[in-house]
């Protein structure tokens, strides 16, 4: 056994008492994740539907949305975040972040969306049309629940790539996980709770 494998030390700076901290920094987490999931998920659906419905709706719509799916979240919190001061609107990070989370995730779903709405065969199509359903019951009662199975996977991935990006709110100043967690393994000598 080498000299240098003796010498390892873990991480130990932890104990019972953080674990208030920590999972109110985890309930922020999961409450701004849930918000921006439910939210987005939301608009995502109608924005599919309308890349789906209509073919100017793809171009000018589908444009916008690949820029914020494109754009680097990072980027996207810190300028929203800054802007809205320049104009007199102060925002908390909370906000800010939550905003821009929902406008993130619905650009995701609505690709998802698409696809699923898109993955429903014609010839399901034209049989509910056959039986008289008008076109927002043919959408709710077929397309809707049969393209939802074919999103559920993407629409999983998604979700939790938001969950996973909810940590760049920190960036923000708001205290979820992952600043928790900087604030209680930064050498620096003043009370962790502070920030």
């Amino acid at each position: 056994m080498s000299e240098t494998a003796s010498t390892i030390q873990f991480f130990t700076s932890f104990s019972m008492r953080d674990l208030p901290f920590l999972a109110e920094a985890a309930g922020n987490t999961l409450l701004i994740s849930v918000i921006s999931i439910s939210i987005g998920s939301v608009f995502g659906c109608f924005f599919g539907w309308a890349l789906y419905a209509s073919k100017y709706a793809r171009y000018i719509l589908g444009s916008v949305l690949d820029i914020f799916r494109s754009v680097p979240l990072i980027i996207q919190l810190l300028l929203f975040f800054n802007f809205f001061p320049i104009l007199g609107i102060p925002l908390e990070p909370f906000a800010a972040g939550c905003i821009v989370l929902i406008v993130y995730t619905s650009a995701l779903v609505a690709q998802v969306a698409r696809g699923g709405i898109e993955a429903v065969p014609e010839s399901m199509r034209r049989a509910s049309r056959s039986l008289g359903m008008s076109y927002f019951q043919d959408m709710r009662y077929v397309v809707w629940p049969i393209g939802a199975r074919a999103m559920l996977p993407a629409w999983t991935g998604v979700a939790l790539g938001v969950l996973k990006d909810s940590a760049l709110v920190s960036v923000l100043g708001y205290l979820e996980l992952l600043r928790a967690c900087l604030l209680y393994t930064s050498p620096s000598p003043r009370d962790k709770r502070q920030s």
